[in-house]
């Protein structure tokens, strides 16, 4: 779904009365760099009319623990 300045990984639109959410996936990053790059493109642009009920995600692999991290907010 383009939104912002490009594109999210994964857009989650509801149909009842659900929050949103757009959800940035990351490899050997840090998740709080998800999370940024969702807000500095802009993501949530796309998504204006759930602007009350919109969670931003961002996760994280890493490849040598083989294991994810994942950060949830809702977005003001």
């Amino acid at each position: 779904m383009p939104a912002g300045k490009g594109f999210a990984d994964l857009v989650f639109i509801p149909r009842n009365d659900k929050p949103a959410m757009i959800i940035e996936l990351k490899w050997n990053q840090n998740v709080e760099t998800a999370l940024t790059q969702i807000k500095e493109k802009r993501y949530p642009k796309g998504l204006e009319k759930y602007k009350n009920q919109l969670l931003i995600v961002g996760i994280n692999y890493d490849s040598k623990t083989k294991k994810h991290i994942c950060h949830i907010e809702k977005y003001q």
